[in-house]
């Protein structure tokens, strides 16, 4: 088919801004489809019929028109966290035109004078707040697109919390419109009363002298998060991670995710990176869930639930971690089936019995068994002696491309 879908991005400058191509394909379309806002942007000449969105948003009536000239308005660039983007994963490319405009996010540097290719962007639009934390760090400029008026005294009250009260922060206001504003100003003294819902918010990350430094690499110190005692230690952790490899957009499972630490950091690794971390104790699962959103990674999706039982009906994962039930009958028969192939599986052990455990999937499955020991230097009278860890035994298993699950 030859395209009859076009996505029109639009500023606050309304239908003047707008370049010749968008608006030959508002004045020949039979249906526009936006939000009231949008569309009233629109002038008298434009005769097609003028769909606001349904409640909850679809795409379904766009999609029942399938082949008449439609139009679908979108806010700036409609391909950055927009309409856009959803709905070039439902049409074929041949049969869709998108004619962007300025986004947010580019005028906003713009007003700012900030490289873009220097900035981290982030939405909080239908989104947890909590996904900055990932991003916190001393000197990083943020650009987050607000969910509505509200959004930027709840961001000022996260970064008072995590250490961040000195941070810049600007709200921009309508921008490109005739209603542009701007209002400056730092975290811990931003005011309550909310701000236009239509806003871009800039944050200069300023760390307190007692911010925590978290690296985005593996291995964050165990105080990072809350545990009950059960958490795979720091050292081990890392070196768990890096045999597991995260990969930009893979799932993981977190078996007995116990505290959540080896999911969190997997998500830590990359923005698009998945877990689901399966744990059954639900005073563990709820450290979970405060250690998600502590750590920036809201989207981390709990599986309140039991191995292998917990397991059947998941989609299936590019890795798996097991870190706690590798002698209970069905984990990992369950684990190695559901993983794709060549995905990574990596279990650690700690008792004789697990250990035992992960020597006969060896002796069935091949892979490689490591013995990890970790000593940390401890006060003994007026010296310092090594205090020895209980050794861990890790099991590294790829799951042949030839094999069906």
């Amino acid at each position: 088919m030859s395209p009859w879908l076009t996505i029109v991005g639009i500023g606050e400058d309304g239908y003047p801004g707008l370049g010749k191509t968008a608006r030959h394909a508002l004045l020949h379309a039979t249906r526009i489809f936006g939000s009231p806002r949008q569309l009233a942007l629109l002038p008298h000449c434009i005769r097609a019929t003028q769909v606001a969105w349904p409640s909850p948003f679809s795409l379904e009536p766009v999609l029942a028109v399938r082949g008449e000239p439609v139009c679908v308005l979108a806010s700036g660039d409609p391909m950055l966290f927009g309409v856009g983007a959803s709905l070039a994963r439902q049409v074929p490319q041949a049969e869709l035109l998108i004619h962007p405009a300025p986004s947010s996010l580019s005028l906003a540097a713009a007003r700012l004078g900030w490289p873009l290719q220097d900035v981290v962007t982030l939405s909080v639009v239908a989104r947890p707040v909590a996904a900055l934390n990932a991003q916190l760090a001393n000197g990083v400029r943020l650009l987050v697109l607000s969910n509505d008026g509200h959004s930027p005294a709840a961001i000022a009250h996260l970064l008072r919390e995590r250490g961040y009260g000195a941070s810049l922060m600007t709200v921009l206001e309508h921008l490109g419109g005739p209603q542009e504003q701007r209002r400056d100003g730092t975290a811990a003294t931003w005011p309550e009363p909310p701000v236009a819902d239509l806003n871009v918010l800039a944050i200069d990350c300023r760390a307190d002298l007692h911010a925590p430094r978290l690296s985005r690499l593996a291995g964050l110190p165990d105080s990072a998060f809350s545990h009950d005692g059960q958490i795979t230690k720091r050292d081990v952790r890392a070196i768990t991670l890096a045999r597991l490899a995260p990969q930009p957009g893979e799932l993981l499972w977190d078996v007995g995710a116990g505290s959540g630490s080896i999911g969190i950091e997997w998500m830590r690794a990359h923005p698009s990176c998945r877990t689901l971390a399966i744990e059954s104790d639900e005073g563990r699962q709820r450290l979970i869930e405060h250690n998600r959103d502590a750590l920036g990674v809201p989207g981390l999706q709990l599986i309140r639930g039991r191995a292998p039982q917990a397991l059947e009906s998941l989609e299936r994962p590019d890795a798996i971690f097991i870190g706690g039930g590798v002698t209970r009958d069905g984990v990992f028969d369950t684990c190695w089936r559901q993983l794709k192939p060549g995905g990574r599986l990596v279990a650690n052990a700690v008792t004789l019995q697990s250990e035992m455990a992960l020597a006969h999937w060896r002796e069935q499955h091949g892979g490689e068994l490591t013995r990890i020991h970790v000593a940390q230097a401890q006060p003994l009278g007026a010296f310092d002696t090594w205090r020895q860890a209980l050794p861990i035994t890790l099991l590294e298993l790829v799951k042949p491309l030839d094999v069906s699950p």
